[in-house]
């Protein structure tokens, strides 16, 4: 008996919110970032180097969202066998929610009890729990909080298939993933092809990232002798370790780090790749697939108070969880190259396994990890793991008919987009792009597409999305450059596509050109993100201030200016402008950090104090990020300082984490 049929669950979540309407030109730095480390080779190196894109552009941010948790609705897919059910989030990314072992009632993967989006992804809102399919650049990908596409397929022999895909527009490819579960199998298939339609070659991206639950007794197998270690810390980089000790710890135990951590471990070229996660019974998760995904990493969050707070933060306080993924490299800091018109595929297998619990805890590691190595010999051999992979492989072109799920219109317009110009359609065999997937988001650009002309829609009102490609810069060059094409918004989306092509000159020009079609907020505000990028950071933060009084009630833009004008130094004009500003945008947590921060360096001790102590949450929180420990530590500095009239120095630095611990709901250090 398998089955295919989509349900809706009901669960605690969070509101996701408006997209911000503000195009993603100048984005914090990856706290993953590396530069090398003893022992890494030249050839990781250079992958790492490769492909890094500054940006997500042409992508939007997702950072509407809020903490307040009422019951919500999701649209979820569930394959079942009769041994597993599995169950798949079609609104968010396809993200495999729940996978149930059916004999044991045992829940395999870390299914988070809420939908709680976190400033965590490329796009900024990323939620823990299940396993989330990364594609394109490094990070958390641009679908984890966006629909995919999705279909119910059917085999020959009666087995239900899940199509899941979409156009991933970084890399400007589509992506398909079948998942399976046929009759008597003990594992879930996960197929997944990408194929590049280009005749050049583009980098590369691909993590399938795994929570499973964290216990006193977890241990983490693998086919590794030695693991690349990264520490997020200041100067990050990558240390080769052995395994499983490292100066005298068990690290495959992963209560065991005091702080976040990820191991990227270091598999034998020709070795099956797997990773596991057992308890002390010697039962948990495993992971395998063919030999395309050769990388395996183990994330932990650390038991330090920075990686419990992060814990309680995305779920509930009584919730721990630890990651264990699969890659296309052996790192997240490394993109593949990916030739022209070439086609990537391999298939991943989730499961119960369960081995000798003496034996996966002992102190061999040699021996702990050819136990788990044979029970997966057991559970799925790698012999029928390449045959399923060729039976996917020969099925992926089938035509999905029987959609169940929509996903973006942005593979719909490509399409469009070539048949327009006489271009070979989209080779993609297997999916396909309905145009009834085309939605407001495409509008602007499908009417320049029609008619020549980009339209210039109300000037309180920012464009809803952009394009960088080349094909569409070429359109809206042209467009600029008639009489009726010659508007705010046509300039304003060129000068965002010069800006992604590094042509910093020609995007002021655009916009420019912008403002005097119309003087609106959102060209102000990208002049200003480049006088800053130019050296101008007082003339940058000064344009900000009056872009916000074009647009009192734009957060997003509210934000930006604050940061900037702190980072100008303009403390008094910061303040003053808040007092004009809408309750709403006041009391965000992020605006009362800004505001304290002004108030520090104008000396307002008590208005620091005030917002420290009144209680608020930075929803928007970067990974990494040090914002409310450092406000902290500053506030008793400058406090201590004034009240016994001596230097903020060395000692007083060290005196004050001594005396005056960051609080707990203030505490996210990862380091």
């Amino acid at each position: 008996m398998n089955r295919l049929e989509v349900e809706t669950w009901t669960f605690p979540g969070a509101d996701l919110g408006p997209e911000n309407p503000l195009p993603p030109l100048a984005c914090p730095g990856d706290v993953h970032r590396v530069a090398g480390g003893p022992g890494v080779p030249r050839s990781m190196l250079r992958r790492m180097r490769y492909g890094r894109v500054p940006g997500p552009l042409p992508y939007t941010l997702q950072d509407g969202y809020r903490r307040d948790l009422t019951p919500r609705e999701f649209r979820v897919a569930v394959l079942e066998n009769e041994f597993l059910r599995a169950a798949f989030l079609l609104d968010y990314g396809g993200r495999l929610w729940s996978l149930l072992h059916k004999p044991t009632g045992r829940e395999l993967l870390e299914r988070n009890p809420v939908f709680q989006p976190a400033n965590l992804a490329i796009r900024n809102a990323w939620f823990s729990g299940g396993v989330e399919w990364n594609i394109g650049t490094t990070g958390h990908c641009p679908f984890t909080c966006s629909p995919l596409f999705a279909a119910a397929l059917e085999r020959r022999d009666g087995t239900k298939v899940l199509r899941l895909w979409e156009w991933e527009r970084i890399r400007g490819i589509p992506f398909q993933i079948d998942a399976l579960l046929p009759d008597g199998s003990p594992v879930l298939y996960v197929y997944v092809r990408l194929r590049n339609p280009h005749e050049r070659t583009v980098p590369m991206y691909w993590w399938s990232n795994i929570a499973v639950p964290e216990t006193d007794d977890t241990r983490v197998l693998v086919p590794a002798e030695s693991a690349f270690r990264f520490k997020y810390a200041a100067g990050p980089r990558l240390d080769l370790v052995p395994l499983p000790t490292v100066a005298g710890t068990d690290v495959t135990y992963p209560v065991h780090s005091p702080r976040s951590m990820d191991y990227f471990f270091f598999l034998p070229n020709g070795a099956r790749p797997w990773i596991t996660a057992l308890d002390g019974t010697g039962r948990g998760l495993v992971q395998t697939s063919t030999a395309r995904l050769r990388g395996r990493k183990l994330f932990v969050w650390g038991r330090g108070a920075g990686g419990r707070r992060w814990q309680q933060f995305l779920s509930r306080p009584d919730r721990a969880y630890i990651e264990i993924q699969a890659g296309l490299a052996r790192t997240q800091a490394e993109h593949v190259p990916m030739p022209a018109r070439a086609q990537w595929s391999w298939i991943e297998a989730y499961g119960l396994l369960e081995a000798p619990a003496e034996v996966v805890h002992d102190a061999d590691w040699s021996a702990a990890r050819q136990a788990a190595a044979s029970a997966l010999e057991q559970l799925v051999p790698r012999e029928t793991l390449l045959k399923q992979a060729a039976r996917c492989r020969r099925f992926a072109d089938r035509t999905p008919r029987s959609l169940l799920h929509l996903g973006s219109g942005w593979g719909a317009l490509e399409a469009m987009r070539r048949r327009y110009r006489g271009e070979p359609p989209i080779r993609a065999p297997g999916v396909c792009f309905p145009e009834n997937s085309l939605g407001a988001a495409q509008a602007s650009w499908e009417m320049l597409l029609r008619t020549g002309i980009y339209p210039a829609g109300p000037p309180e009102h920012a464009p809803v999305s952009f394009q960088i490609e080349p094909e569409w810069r070429a359109l809206l060059e042209a467009s600029v450059h008639t009489p009726h094409g010659r508007n705010w918004a046509a300039w304003y989306q060129l000068g965002i596509m010069r800006w992604a092509a590094g042509e910093y000159d020609a995007a002021r020009e655009a916009w420019e050109n912008s403002l005097q079609g119309a003087n609106t907020p959102w060209s102000s505000r990208n002049l200003a993100i480049l006088d800053r990028r130019d050296g101008n950071l007082e003339g940058a933060a000064r344009r900000m201030l009056e872009a916000v009084r074009k647009a009192p009630s734009c957060l997003p833009l509210a934000l930006e200016c604050g940061r900037m004008a702190v980072d100008a130094g303009l403390y008094d004009a910061w303040l003053d402008l808040l007092e004009t500003l809408p309750e709403t945008v006041r009391e965000n947590g992020r605006v009362r950090i800004l505001e304290g921060q002004a108030a520090l360096e104008l000396g307002d001790l008590e208005r620091v104090r005030r917002i420290l102590h009144r209680g608020f949450v930075l929803v928007d929180l970067r990974e990494g990020e040090r914002t409310l420990s450092e406000l902290w530590f500053a506030y008793h500095e400058r406090r201590l300082s004034a009240e016994e009239n001596v230097p903020v120095d060395n000692a007083l630095r060290d005196r004050v984490r001594r005396e005056f611990p960051v609080p707990p709901e203030l505490d996210f250090r990862m380091s």
